[in-house]
């Protein structure tokens, strides 16, 4: 469904500011008389003696821009879910020593386990005593486990229900409703949705014991619809949607009878028109007419918001229904404002400077109260100034509605305010182990702006109050551009050298629908592009060869002797015109490449961008005035860079786009002519692209596209007028090229090789399992495991490994293998029926060598698709079960022992490929550690281990797995050059005339 808040998603977020300036009532008095009352309220709350909650003396204790607070964050994230002692003593020595904790206690020990204790020690504001100088690892890893149990108390009001309806007690007795928020992130597998909806609804009945029945609902709880479901995205709405709201009905059943309250949580951006859509399915149900306690959270950091409230009170009001709104400021800022980046979105969906969400915020409150007939209004803030703002309108506006802080949150700050003023507060309490705490806490922080906020200048007793309750609105107002100045559109982030590729956001039907039937409507018609000329025709012939090397040599030499920015601007053009064909580029991907949209339009992307960095790197290294080096009096020495000759450039069918065009790109910016031989799999996309080379100026005599199989391109490589050859594919037809390369050319030719690689990642037992499985899932079976990069071996370490196969298992479930065209297939096609036998071969081996973990399910209507070929993970003993790669959708599981760690380095090393390599660990001597002993060219840190980016991430292995230097990265184009050197005695002709002007 296309809403009308959709429009704001990417809107330019200056015209936003302006349309919510001209909508929001503020008058000068209204702002003196809220500033005069905020500057009270933050004056009555500093003469108290305790000015704040638990988290607030947390953030002053270990704010979390100092190296203390983010090892108090990791060791509260991960500690209390380690197993292991090992592992355990690793994070806890990890933390302290990085934090230097000892200094900070005042300490003098030596020994890191006192200062752990110290650490300890000091979350429950103990003293460290002398005699703890000398006591063990075990006993030290208790008192930090305590520490953290300690400290989660103080976050969490409870570990179940019953427990912390247990302690709600003393916030229900001074008035507070509770709202119960319940810990846990997202499903991965159908089990945690289930677990997750039995919480809820054993909640629910848990609160109706509690509260009986009710005249107005004094309690409630929030609801995370992604834990209700495994695949709670935009690709899979057609199953989530109707299974989601389902479930939620259900909850809603018992909540309604209960007269308890439900709020849906909120989610990030691209998950909001699911939520809507689920939300609307409630309001609409008959069922719950006079039923008052449902409703949502609106993030104000949002630039949808303020249309979103309106949209919502117009659809309550078409549903005779009374709807709750419980406004935040927002819980995912900085990971948006990263997703519009690395994605290249037009603009971010967020607001980019805290003074205009604090303006959404507020213009959000007015038509909450405009249209109090049909919304309940519910604010979530712990700002001074918020506060005062809010509680003026309402006076002026009149309507029911609430307060809402966090549990250990801004408790000095509401009891001031009520104190002095008339309103109804909740506490916003999480419920949950103290395992899952971090997740929350974060969140929380980023929500309540963290270190910019109130909460942490509170205690400054230097700041005046003035400066604390400063007027958003009037701020906004000075501002000449809504953007934050220092936060560059998506496609800006690389500026000034070069413009970042513009995405498509899948999630957004704005953005997408376009494309995504065009698409549709090019794998219905099989269409095939047209050839271009008749010298580009698959043929065999030598003297098509000859011909091409002849005009090659030819063009070389002119091409190599102009100006470097007529290359640059030439190679530049070419990516403009990549993107202005995004489209059909993308659709030949998926109809030749067997390729998912999403990977498809990566794979543009990435072309573009190859286009964008070269240019870039070749106006900077390939001057014709080279670098002038140092050297003596009277001598001038300069280094210039130049084409070797005619370099060609054989691509795979895997990337046949980005790939192709790299490597094509970067020879043409070295100043050499191209001969290109793609894989014979992908010719379309090949013609194509050379077609839009062409139109982008490069010279019909610099570029050649020979097209034919492997034994034709065994032909290109022997031609004794080669002058390098960059290859990307198997390490045995490299080999045979290096071989080729030796025996037929008299001169010593260059080969720059990516090969394939053994890939594998380490799991230690501090890893968060969910974001281990996430990544595994993307990084093994995205692409359909066709990438060079793939995850192929995932070490586990024992402790957790049953923990980890078991959500793989059953994330791998939800997994849809189907036709690349179709917006929910996460699997795509392997490459050709030949690929196909290879990979049921390996499984047939594998019966033997391994034991079966998981195979996803693929829909009858696909078994007898050759091209179609199920994910599938084995549990193996040892690496050396596989005796080569497997290039496709197979994982390799092996356990390992905790102790046995650099044993398991040695055995990858051992494979002697090395490509890409992942690790997810909390333990950061052991990214250390494992970053210098691991061969491998790309190492990925707790993330996936695919998708590398041109300019931020060059892409390259060792070994086996290719000869360098790195694609995408600055020193790529140096290799398809040859350096020269002019040395001139400045002396013979005169002299250093710069000497002789010196003064005496």
């Amino acid at each position: 469904m296309d809403y009308p808040f959709s429009s704001y998603l990417y809107k330019d977020e200056t015209l936003v500011v302006r349309e919510l300036l001209e909508q929001l009532a503020w008058h000068d008095d209204d702002a003196r008389a809220i500033h005069q009352n905020a500057a009270s309220l933050v004056e009555k709350t500093r003469s108290q003696k305790s000015s704040g909650g638990q988290l607030e003396a947390f953030l002053q204790e270990f704010s979390l821009d100092t190296e203390e607070g983010l090892a108090m964050m990791c060791l509260a994230e991960a500690l209390l879910r380690i197993p292991d002692s090992v592992t355990a003593n690793a994070l806890i020595k990890d933390k302290v020593v990085a934090a230097n904790w000892l200094k900070k206690q005042g300490g003098d020990s030596k020994d890191w386990m006192t200062k752990a204790a110290g650490v300890g020690l000091a979350i429950t504001r103990k003293t460290l005593e002398s005699r703890l100088s000398n006591i063990g690892e075990p006993v030290i890893r208790v008192a930090m486990v305590r520490a953290m149990q300690m400290m989660g108390r103080q976050f969490v009001l409870g570990t179940s229900i019953e427990d912390a309806l247990s302690h709600a007690s003393i916030w229900e007795k001074r008035g507070y409703r509770m709202s119960y928020d319940m810990l846990g992130e997202g499903a991965r597998e159908r089990d945690a949705a289930r677990r997750y909806f039995e919480m809820y609804a054993h909640s629910i009945d848990a609160l109706s014991a509690n509260n009986g029945q009710m005249k107005s609902c004094n309690s409630g709880v929030s609801v995370k619809l992604s834990a209700l479901h495994p695949r709670y995205t935009y690709a899979q709405k057609n199953n989530c949607v109707p299974e989601v709201l389902a479930s939620l009905r259900a909850l809603c059943v018992k909540a309604a009878a209960a007269n308890i309250s439900l709020t849906v949580d909120a989610e990030e951006m691209d998950r909001l028109d699911l939520s809507i859509e689920i939300v609307e399915g409630i309001l609409s149900d008959s069922d719950f007419v006079g039923w008052d306690g449902f409703g949502l959270a609106v993030q104000a950091y949002q630039k949808r918001a303020l249309p979103l409230v309106k949209y919502l009170a117009d659809k309550a009001r078409e549903c005779d229904r009374r709807i709750q709104i419980r406004l935040v400021k927002g819980a995912y800022w900085d990971s948006e404002i990263k997703h519009a980046q690395m994605h290249g979105f037009s603009e971010y969906p967020v607001f980019t400077r805290k003074c205009n969400t604090d303006l959404s915020y507020l213009a959000c409150a007015q038509v909450m109260f405009e249209n109090s007939d049909v919304i309940y209004p519910m604010f979530a803030t712990h700002n001074a100034h918020t506060m005062a703002s809010i509680y003026h309108c309402a006076s002026k506006m009149g309507g029911d509605y609430e307060f809402q802080r966090l549990h250990g949150m801004g408790e000095g700050l509401y009891a001031a305010f009520l104190a002095n003023y008339d309103a109804k507060v909740s506490v916003y309490a999480p419920v949950g182990p103290h395992k899952d705490l971090l997740p929350y806490l974060v969140r929380r922080l980023l929500e309540n702006g963290a270190n910019s906020s109130f909460v942490n200048q509170l205690l400054d007793q230097n700041l005046l109050a003035e400066g604390i309750v400063r007027d958003p609105i009037a701020e906004v107002r000075e501002q000449d551009e809504g953007r934050h100045s220092l936060i560059p559109l998506p496609r800006d982030i690389f500026m000034p050298e070069r413009y970042n590729s513009a995405g498509i956001d899948f999630n957004d039907p704005d953005s997408s629908s376009g494309v995504l039937n065009d698409i549709k409507i090019y794998q219905l018609q099989n269409k095939a592009c047209s050839i271009l000329s008749g010298k580009l025709l698959e043929t065999t012939a030598v003297d098509l060869v000859e011909q091409s090397f002849s005009a090659a040599l030819l063009g070389a030499a002119r091409w190599n002797a102009e100006n470097v920015e007529v290359r640059a601007s030439i190679i530049e053009r070419f990516g403009d015109v990549l993107e202005e064909n995004f489209t059909e580029l993308m659709a030949i991907l998926v109809h030749e490449g067997g390729k998912t949209m999403p990977d498809a339009c990566d794979e543009v992307r990435e072309a573009v961008d190859f286009c964008r960095y070269y240019a870039m790197c070749g106006r900077k290294d390939f001057s014709s005035v080279g670098v002038l080096m140092q050297g003596y009096t009277g001598e001038e020495n300069r280094l210039t860079l130049q084409g070797r000759g005619v370099f060609v450039c054989i691509s795979p069918w895997n990337f046949p786009l980005a790939i192709f065009i790299g490597q094509i790109v970067a020879a043409l910016m070295a100043g050499n002519a191209v001969i290109a031989k793609p894989a014979s799999q992908t010719r379309v996309i090949a013609e194509f692209a050379v077609k839009l080379m062409l139109k982008a100026g490069v010279p019909e005599d610099v570029l050649h596209l020979l097209l034919g199989d492997g034994a034709y391109g065994s032909k290109i490589v022997a031609h004794k007028d080669v002058a390098g050859v960059v290859f990307t594919g198997s390490t045995a037809t490299a080999k045979r090229i290096q071989a080729t390369l030796v025996e037929s050319n008299d001169k010593i030719v260059p080969l720059i090789a990516e090969t394939g690689g053994q890939n594998a990642m380490i799991v230690d037992s501090s890893a968060l399992p969910e974001q281990v499985v996430d990544d595994v899932l993307h990084s093994a079976f995205g692409s359909a495991g066709q990438r060079c990069s793939a995850l192929r071996v995932l070490y586990v370490q024992d402790e957790v490994a049953d923990r980890v196969i078991y959500l793989l298992k059953g994330a791998m479930q939800e997994l849809v293998v189907g036709d690349p065209a179709d917006i929910s297939s996460d699997v795509g096609y392997v490459i050709d029926d030949a690929a196909r036998e290879g990979l049921d071969d390996h499984v047939r081996y594998m019966d033997s060598h391994g034991s079966l973990l998981s195979q996803v399910v693929v829909a009858d209507d696909l078994s007898d698709n050759a091209r179609v070929f199920a994910p599938v993970a084995f549990e193996v003993a040892d690496i050396s079960v596989l005796k080569e790669e497997v290039f496709g959708p197979v994982l390799h599981v092996i356990r390992y022992k905790a102790e046995q760690l650099d044993n398991v380095i040695a055995q990858i090393n051992r494979t002697g490929f090395g490509l890409t390599f992942g690790l997810h660990s909390r333990i950061q001597t052991r990214h250390k550690h494992i970053s210098k002993a691991i061969s491998a060219g790309n190492l990925y840190i707790n993330r996936s281990m695919t998708g590398a980016v041109v300019g931020v991430q060059p892409f390259g292995g060792m070994g086996l797995s290719g000869t360098g230097p790195k694609a995408g990265g600055p020193y790529y184009l140096h290799a398809f050059a040859v350096e020269k050197v002019v040395s001139t005695d400045t002396t013979a002709m005169g002299g250093n005339t710069s000497l002789l002007s010196l003064d005496d």
